[in-house]
């Protein structure tokens, strides 16, 4: 399994990032987070300093399993505003796998053309950013190789959605029932 980035920007949100970070890491996923910034202590949207693994201009991003990208204002901005990213989102979407919740899937992923004609969900508000996606009002939406989640509330969900993916409907339960939580199904499209 290849590594998974988690993408760092200044005004990021927390709880997006951290959950999926540790989910993923639970699940013996191998996934690093990483700085935009030039220094590995970012900032998140609620004044939480977090210090991330690498910085992006130090990384070789060679044939990454997943490029996820949490929301949060600014950070969503931050993010679509960084162009090495962007490039790197768009040669992921032609063979790779990119997740992003919250404000991300619109403000990111959207102007970048990655969405069009695939369902997708964000949090509210930012569909205008994705307008040749369907959008779907549901915390997750997980096709093969793109899930998008709607904010904070889907954090577990979104990053159970992506251990599915990668290492199966039973892993994903497991770690799941190991925290205590019980979807109603596990195909995570709610």
């Amino acid at each position: 399994m290849n590594t998974s980035y988690i993408f760092l920007a200044p005004g990021f949100e927390e709880i997006e990032a951290l959950t999926v970070l540790d989910v993923l890491r639970r699940a013996g996923m191998d996934v690093k987070t990483v700085s935009i910034a030039d220094d590995n202590t970012v900032v998140g949207a609620h004044g939480i300093p977090v210090k991330a693994d690498l910085l992006y201009s130090k990384v070789d991003f060679i044939t990454p399993e997943w490029l996820i990208l949490p929301g949060g204002l600014p950070g969503a901005e931050n993010l679509s505003r960084y162009a090495p990213l962007n490039t790197l989102l768009l040669s992921q979407a032609q063979s790779g796998k990119i997740a992003a919740i919250c404000a991300s899937p619109g403000v990111v992923l959207g102007p970048l053309g990655i969405l069009d004609g695939k369902e997708a969900t964000c949090y509210p508000g930012f569909e205008k950013h994705m307008p040749n996606a369907i959008h779907r009002d549901a915390q997750v939406i997980a096709l093969d190789r793109i899930i998008t989640a709607n904010g904070p509330s889907a954090a577990l969900r979104f990053a159970l959605a992506i251990v599915a993916n990668s290492m199966g409907d039973s892993v994903a339960q497991e770690v799941g029932s190991a925290m205590l939580f019980y979807p109603r199904t596990i195909n995570f499209y709610f």
